[in-house]
């Protein structure tokens, strides 16, 4: 058997989970995320003028089906199809439109199946990339740096009813907004210059997406 703890951050204690109390739209779509960082749930958990808490369960991850994005059967380029295959993404010219039919077509990964799902977490702050990469902006050593040095840790996706059956929650503790809402803007801020850095720069050696599109041709 074996069991580990993991954290959510929320404004409010939640004892039992359930499945479609997330949006449709989140990351790996509807179901609930969480954390094995301490430290990383209580800056989720707070804004600015309100605390918030952390809930930490357990969970026997025994007999799960266990999909790993980040292990080195995927690329990047899997994660972030999976991402914009479900988070609301603006498509503005027809190049990022076929960037995104491309990925779609090339490195979809099918989730129906699995039960827990880990992968990187793409806030708000960090979703700039992948709007900048479909649209050819940064090249794919540049969106790895990204996501690679983000900090943002590993995020834990439970999506199944056998996966919520298994989950088991431990307590809840509250955060004060005024010691954590300061790191989740300082973490924010972080991403931001990262983007301005990045994209700011040309990566004349690098890999577009657009250069994997023609080598389809």
């Amino acid at each position: 058997m074996e069991k580990i703890i993991l954290y959510h951050g929320s404004e409010k204690i939640i004892k039992k989970p359930i499945l479609t109390g997330g949006k449709i739209s989140n990351d790996y779509g509807q179901g609930f995320y969480c954390t094995k960082h301490l430290e990383l749930a209580k800056e989720w958990a707070v804004d600015d003028e309100r605390p918030g808490f952390v809930n930490s369960y357990e969970i026997d991850i025994d007999g799960l089906r266990i999909l790993d994005l980040n292990s080195k059967d995927y690329s990047i380029l899997h994660w972030l199809t999976v991402l914009l295959e479900h988070r609301n993404v603006n498509i503005n010219s027809p190049i990022a439109q076929d960037g995104l039919d491309y990925l779609k077509n090339h490195y979809h990964v099918d989730l129906e199946d699995y039960d827990l799902i880990l992968g990187y977490r793409a806030d708000d702050s960090y979703f700039s990339f992948a709007r900048a990469f479909i649209s050819n902006t940064i090249s794919i050593a540049q969106l790895e740096k990204a996501m690679y040095l983000g900090e943002l840790g590993t995020q834990y996706f439970i999506k199944s009813k056998k996966a919520f059956s298994k989950l088991k929650f431990i307590e809840a503790i509250q955060v004060d907004n005024a010691s954590y809402y300061p790191k989740k803007m300082s973490r924010d801020k972080s991403a931001r210059d990262s983007f301005y850095n990045i994209s700011n720069t040309i990566d004349r050696d690098g890999v577009y997406l657009v250069d994997l599109m023609r080598r389809e041709k």
